[in-house]
This record gives structure tokens, C-alpha cells and sequence, in this order.
């Protein structure tokens, strides 16, 4: 009996419970409803409002634009019965807009470290302020009209601003800085008056030329001061007095260090062609020293080049004041009337594509572009055997071979030039019809100048490209420079074929003679003893 009262009461526990449970869920469910019922509604309300006050800024917006137009209109209507006066009007406005335009860029100048020219050019030398003697030579050496770098660089330049001059290859960059020195020397008459610096000796010679020929009327004194040349001859030359000095940098410092009374401390004019590779480490000390020499006071300097990097902006802020910057191309451009193609060549058949391609292209004058001086030495001695007439240029001959190997080019007595990246820069050789980059030049810059060194001057020229499966990483950032692929060129597989047994014997025959003739160049040095050894040992080994 008592554990039946005891269930009884557990289950009136149980009930009792379980009619609360219920009771909360009903009012707690009641209570969620009407908050989420309420929640919605507000919401509602808010989304109507933004929309209503959305609806009125558009419809706001479309009147004041319909009223703006109709506006404008009005003004049209008005200004075209007004006619002639009105134009008098405008014309006066834009004069004195262009016043205070003006105004404003010499503000500028002031303010900041470069300017860029647009606005002014010109389209006949006899437009500007030059001397009768430099517009007469103009005339004679057939610079009729100027070259967009020209007609950007000279109206600054004869105003007394450095400039900062940027322009692709065979722009003609050398005549935008030689005709405002060659003017402003006319009036001023001194000498030591501008110095020319050139990353070559090639270019530096080229530089004179132009110097030589546009001050031919004015009696101008230049010289030519590079390595490989005796340098007594080049004080005696600086003994003279020279107006103008076009030099390789570390000759310059050579003679500023060793030749009695030599100084450009009176220096007027400082000019860097191709500034950028001035700027490599190879000439970045010596030129911070030349530098250190020079006058900055009174001293305009100009820098000229197809490649614009950041070392040259660095160089701008230490030694130019108030640049005026004169940029006809952007960072990295060829012109447009250079071809440019690429020839897929398989492992060791560079040697034949390149026989292949001087027989489809024979009459026709061509730069043969290497990286090494063992490759331009063999590949000139390779097409000779080959009747083929090559001459070779780099950096083991001396000046006097490097002056006649370009001679001979230029003159037309040899169609080829082989050559390293010493004939990369500035060299102006118009009748250039082909560049042939049998080596794809490990530095972007490289590769512009050397397809630069055609289609000078506004005429055509192609580059050819020979990639082997080495030099597709190479190839690839120079197509992400140019910001485009490059075509490839069409090859006959037959004719090479059949080339490749005669040119393989020609080149291993070109090999031994490179040899022996090292051989016999080690022997020199060593004496009439040392001679006979090594013959000995050639005959044995012949034997």
C-alpha cells in the first residue's frame, strides 16, 4: 500500500511538471512571434523609406542634368549668333590661358627636379634662332625637316634647360644636342666649351664626325680622346685647345690626371649619350670622379638615350638642375618600320641556319650580333671560307682594326659585319639592311639596340632572332619587354639539310686555324726558344 502512494504521488509530480513545460512553451513561442512579426515590419518600413528617398535623388539628378543640357544648348545657340566677336573673345581667353599655363610650368620648373616638353616644336631649322653658318650646313647635309626628338629637344635646349632626352634608336638624338652647343659656341668662342662623353669608342668617333660636319662653317675644333690610341698624340691634340671633347670616360681620366694644363673647369657643356650604360658599374666610378672635376654652376648638361632606367633619374638629381624632360618613345620601344621575327633552330645547327639565311639574303648588307669575341672571331673566319665577304669587330683589336673592319663595312667592301655588343650603341651605318642576333643577348636593353642598329632614319630594315632551346627563357622576357610574340620565319628543311655536312667541315677547319694561330700568339710571348717548342710540338701533334 505505501509504494502505491508513493507512485501516485510521483506521477501527480510528473503531471504537475509537465503542465508547466507546456505552458512556458506556449507563451514563449507567443512571445517570439510577435517579436519577429514586429522585427519584419519595422524593417519593411526602413527599406520603403530608402527606396521612397532613392527614388528622390534620381528624379532630382535627371532634373538638374535635363536642366544642365538645356542650359548648355542655350549657351550654343547664343554663341553661334554672336559669331565673329565671340571668336575675337576666344581667341584672347585661350592666349591667356596659355599665359598662365605658362606661368605656371616655369612655377613648376622651379618647384620640381623634371619637366616634361609637349607643347613646343617646330618644323623647319630655319624656324629657330640659329646662326646662318649651322642653318646653312643643315641645309648641306640635308636636314630638311627634324625628327620628332629634335623638334622636342632643341627649342628647351637653345633656351639654356637641361634636358633629359629619350627617343628611340637612328632618331637622330645626336644632332638634338650637337645644334644648340654649336650655337650657343658661336657667340661664346672658348675652348674646353662642351664635353661629349660616349660608352664606345665607335660611337665617340661617330659623335665627332657629326660635330665636325655641322661646325664645318664655323671653324670648330673637336677631338677624340678613347682608349687604344697613343695618348701623347690626344695631349697634343688637347694642347690645341679643342672646342668641343667627345671621350670614352676613363681615358677623359687619364688625361685629367696626367696631362699638364688640361682642365674643364671652364666647361660649359656636359653631354652623356647612351647615359644608361654610362650608368653600369663598369664606368659608374670613373664618372662620379669626372663629375666631382666639373663645374655644376653655370654648366648644362644634357642625357641622351633609347633605354631609360631609375640610375639615370639618380644621375638626373645630382648633377641637373631643372631638366626639361623630352620622351618620344616609352621605356622599352623599337620603331615601327623594323621587322622583327625569330628562326626555332635545333641543337647544334646554329652554324648551318645562319649559312642558310646569308644565302637567302645575299646582296644585302647584315650585322651578325654574338655574345662572345671567340664566336665573332670564328663565324667571320667561317663565312669568308665560305666566300662570303665578313670582317670581324670586338674588343681584342685594337683601335686602329676596330676603325678598319668599320671602314670597310661602311664603304661597302664587306656586306657582313660580325660583331660583340661593342656595335650595339649609337654606330649609325644607314645601309644596314639585316641584324642577325646569332647569340639572344641576356639583358632586354641589349637586344633594342642591337635590332636599333636597322631601319635608321625612317627607312625599313628586319632583325632576325636564332633561338635554340637554351634561349627560350631569354626570348620570353625580351617578348614581355616589347609587349608582343614574334613571329617566326619560315625555313626550307631540305636546303639546310644538305648545307649541314660542308658547313660543319668548313667551321672544324675555321677551329684549328683559331687554334694554332693561339698557339703561335702564347709562343710570342715566350721567346725564339719558347717558338721552336711549341712548333715541334704542332708537328708532332699533326703527325
Amino acid at each position: 500500500m505505501k509504494n502505491l502512494k508513493l507512485i501516485d504521488e510521483h506521477l501527480a509530480i510528473v503531471h504537475g511538471i509537465h503542465r508547466i513545460v507546456t505552458y512556458l512553451r506556449s507563451n514563449i513561442y507567443q512571445d517570439s512571434v510577435k517579436y519577429f512579426t514586429e522585427s519584419a515590419i519595422k524593417m519593411s518600413k526602413i527599406v520603403k523609406r530608402k527606396e521612397k528617398k532613392a527614388n528622390d535623388e534620381l528624379t532630382s539628378l535627371a532634373e538638374k542634368i535635363r536642366a544642365k543640357a538645356l542650359e548648355n544648348q542655350k549657351k550654343l545657340i547664343e554663341a553661334e549668333k554672336e559669331g565673329g566677336s565671340e571668336s575675337d573673345s576666344e581667341e584672347d581667353a585661350t592666349t591667356e590661358k596659355k599665359k598662365v599655363l605658362k606661368s605656371k610650368n616655369k612655377s613648376t620648373v622651379s618647384t620640381q627636379n623634371e619637366n616634361t616638353n609637349e607643347d613646343e616644336s617646330f618644323e623647319s631649322f630655319s624656324e629657330l634662332n640659329l646662326v646662318p653658318e649651322l642653318i646653312q650646313a643643315c641645309k648641306n647635309l640635308n636636314y630638311s625637316k627634324p625628327t620628332p626628338i629634335q623638334s622636342k629637344a632643341i627649342p628647351p635646349a637653345l633656351e639654356g634647360h637641361d634636358i633629359i632626352g629619350l627617343a628611340q634608336t637612328g632618331s637622330g638624338k645626336t644632332a638634338a644636342f650637337a645644334i644648340p652647343i654649336l650655337n650657343r659656341l658661336w657667340h661664346d668662342q672658348e675652348p674646353y666649351y662642351a664635353c661629349i662623353l660616349a660608352p664606345t669608342r665607335e660611337l665617340a668617333q661617330q659623335i665627332k664626325e657629326t660635330f665636325d660636319s655641322l661646325g664645318s662653317l664655323m671653324g670648330v675644333r673637336s677631338t677624340c680622346i678613347v682608349g687604344g690610341m697613343n695618348m701623347m698624340d690626344q695631349a697634343r691634340d688637347l694642347m690645341r685647345k679643342p672646342h668641343i671633347i667627345i671621350a670614352t670616360p676613363g681615358r677623359l681620366m687619364d688625361h685629367l690626371e696626367n696631362t699638364k694644363g688640361f682642365s674643364l673647369r671652364k666647361l660649359k657643356f656636359l653631354v652623356m649619350d647612351e647615359a644608361d650604360r654610362l650608368l653600369d658599374m663598369e664606368f659608374g666610378p670613373v664618372l662620379d670622379r669626372i663629375l666631382k672635376i666639373i663645374p655644376t654652376q653655370e654648366r648644362t648638361t644634357y642625357l641622351f638615350s633609347a633605354t631609360m632606367t631609375s640610375k639615370i633619374d639618380k644621375l638626373q638629381r645630382a648633377s641637373l638642375t631643372n631638366p626639361v624632360k623630352c620622351a618620344v618613345s616609352n621605356k622599352y620601344q623599337t620603331v615601327d618600320t623594323l621587322v622583327q621575327t625569330l628562326m626555332v633552330v635545333p641543337g647544334g645547327l646554329k652554324n648551318t641556319y645562319l649559312i642558310y639565311l646569308l644565302n637567302e639574303f645575299i646582296g644585302k648588307t647584315m650585322i651578325i650580333f654574338t655574345r662572345t669575341k671567340a664566336n665573332a672571331e670564328r663565324l667571320s673566319g667561317l663565312c669568308n671560307l665560305l666566300e662570303f665577304s665578313a670582317t670581324a669587330l670586338h674588343g681584342d683589336l685594337n683601335q686602329n682594326q676596330r676603325m678598319g673592319a668599320l671602314d670597310l663595312f661602311k664603304a661597302g667592301k664587306r656586306s657582313i659585319l660580325v660583331a660583340t655588343d661593342v656595335a650595339a650603341r649609337g654606330l649609325d651605318i644607314p645601309s644596314v639592311d639585316i641584324v642577325v642576333n646569332y647569340d639572344i643577348p641576356v639583358d632586354s636593353k641589349s637586344y633594342i639596340h642591337r635590332v636599333g642598329r636597322t631601319a635608321r632614319a625612317g627607312r625599313s630594315g628586319k632583325s632576325i632572332s636564332l633561338v635554340s632551346q637554351y634561349d627560350l627563357e631569354l626570348i620570353l622576357r625580351i617578348e614581355e619587354v616589347l609587349g608582343k610574340k614574334l613571329p617566326k620565319e619560315s625555313v626550307d628543311k631540305n636546303i639546310i639539310l644538305t648545307l649541314r655536312d660542308s658547313v660543319d667541315k668548313a667551321n672544324g677547319e675555321v677551329v684549328m686555324e683559331m687554334n694554332r694561330r693561339n698557339k703561335e700568339k702564347i709562343a710570342r710571348g715566350k721567346g725564339r726558344r719558347g717558338r721552336m717548342m711549341t712548333r715541334e710540338n704542332m708537328d708532332m701533334g699533326e703527325r
